[in-house]
This record gives structure tokens, C-alpha cells and sequence, in this order.
């Protein structure tokens, strides 16, 4: 497969998953024959998830340790992540091991026709007060921004560069899967969609349901829907819609 990808892992004290994740990165994509590097962000972690990344990064050149001083929150990681990918594709995922990474390639036979290869959830195997808090959310987002994507917060998705070079992201936390989506559908881009394994976190602890996360969330979709209201639709032929 003759393709370039950075792989993303934003991480925030999860030294009880991030060998084992990284760890399948390299199995996975080295099975592919894919040139490849795999970044991981540690957000500020408190354990040692930042040590435990420099030592893979020692042993392999591929795997690179990107370090905040404080907790800075998902979206702030991830957009390190990627403002620091050198790839074709960008991928990024959750180092909490709730997905088998070797559904990537069924995403990647989908590079060539579409910007965005996104995964769904099927099923979600999360607590029901998060599915709930899940469907609550998704229905928000459809009827500011009528996005129609399935699992807008799916973290397991494919990007080419390009997004990235015209799409601008500027949240700092939860809601900046929404915010990438919203933006790219504004600027035309096209979605596939597909559905993914999904597993139990069995260490670590999720943090989306902290009080803080969400109040953030929603201080971020009230800016973007603000700045995004007054904006002319994208013609229906370009506009980033479920396949």
C-alpha cells in the first residue's frame, strides 16, 4: 500500500494502555507495508505515560513523545498531534484500547475518493448514561449545523492533509471532533463512513463526563455556531455528507 500516515495518540494519564496501543500501531501498520510514524501527545499526564513513550520512542525512530507541561484537554492535544504530523494521512485515536487498530485498513481502501474516512461505534460498548449523553449531543450538533454524521465523537478517523491545511481548529477541548467536522462540511469536504469494533475500557479513566469537560463543550459550540451562522452553505454537490 503505497501510502504515507501519521498516527495520533492524544494521551492524558494513560501509562496503564499506551505500550500496548503504540505497540499495535507498529505491529499493524508495519503488516501493511505503510510508511508511518505514530505521535503521542501526553497532556500534562501526572503518571508515566510521558516516560513510557520516550522509552519506545529510544527503541523506535517512528514513535515520537510530544510533551505538554500542564493539562491542556483533548482538543488541545490532538491538534498538537497534528500540527506536528509530517504525513500524507493524518489518523488519530484514543490510546484507552477500545479499538482494534487493525480496522484502520478498511479505512484506508477509501483514501482515494474521500477527504474524511470516518469510523462509527457498532455497537458503542459504553455505560448507558453516556450512550444517552452520546445521542443527546449528536442530535445538538445535527440540528445547529444539520451535520449528519452517525459518532460524531468516534475517535477513529482518517484525514487527508489537505483538511487540516484549510480547515482551522481552534477548541481546546471535547467538542473539537464536532468542531473538525462542522468546519470541513462547511468547506465542502466529503465523509465516508463506516462502521468499527468497539471494546470496554478495562484500565485508565475516561474523562468526557467530567462537569468541566462538558461545560467547556458547550462554551465551544456556542462560539462556533456564532461565527458559522452568517456563512453561505456549501453547494450540495460539494457538501460533506454520510456515505
Amino acid at each position: 500500500m503505497n501510502r504515507s500516515i501519521s498516527i495520533v495518540f492524544p494521551a492524558f494519564n494513560e501509562a496503564e494502555n499506551i505500550r500496548s496501543s503504540v505497540e499495535s500501531a507498529i505491529r499493524v501498520l508495519s503488516r501493511i507495508e505503510v510508511d508511518f510514524e505514530i505521535i503521542v501527545v501526553d497532556d500534562g499526564s501526572s503518571d508515566p505515560t510521558r516516560r513510557i513513550v520516550e522509552t519506545l520512542s529510544e527503541r523506535d525512530q517512528r514513535v515520537r513523545c510530544v510533551h505538554h507541561p500542564r493539562n491542556r484537554g483533548y482538543g488541545a492535544a490532538l491538534r498538537t498531534g497534528i500540527f506536528a504530523a509530517r504525513k500524507e494521512l493524518i489518523f488519530f485515536t484514543d490510546a484507552d484500547l477500545q479499538f482494534d487498530l487493525t480496522e484502520i485498513v478498511k479505512l484506508l481502501r477509501y483514501a482515494d475518493d474521500y477527504d474524511i474516512i470516518a469510523g462509527y461505534r457498532a455497537p458503542r460498548a459504553d455505560p448507558l448514561p453516556r450512550l444517552v449523553n452520546a445521542w443527546a449531543w449528536g442530535r445538538l450538533i445535527d440540528l445547529l449545523f444539520d451535520l449528519q454524521v452517525r459518532d460524531i465523537d468516534c475517535a477513529f478517523k482518517v484525514f487527508h492533509r489537505r483538511v487540516f491545511e484549510a480547515v482551522p481548529m481552534t477548541s481546546v477541548g471535547a467538542f473539537v471532533n464536532s468542531e473538525i467536522l462542522v468546519r470541513a462540511k462547511a468547506a465542502g469536504f466529503r465523509l465516508k463512513q463506516l462502521p468499527v469494533g468497539h471494546y470496554p475500557r478495562t484500565a485508565g479513566q475516561p474523562t468526557g463526563a467530567n462537569p468541566k469537560v462538558v461545560a467547556k463543550a458547550f462554551v465551544e459550540l456556542g462560539r462556533l455556531y456564532g461565527e458559522l451562522r452568517g456563512l453561505p452553505a456549501p453547494r450540495e454537490s460539494e457538501s460533506l455528507r454520510a456515505k
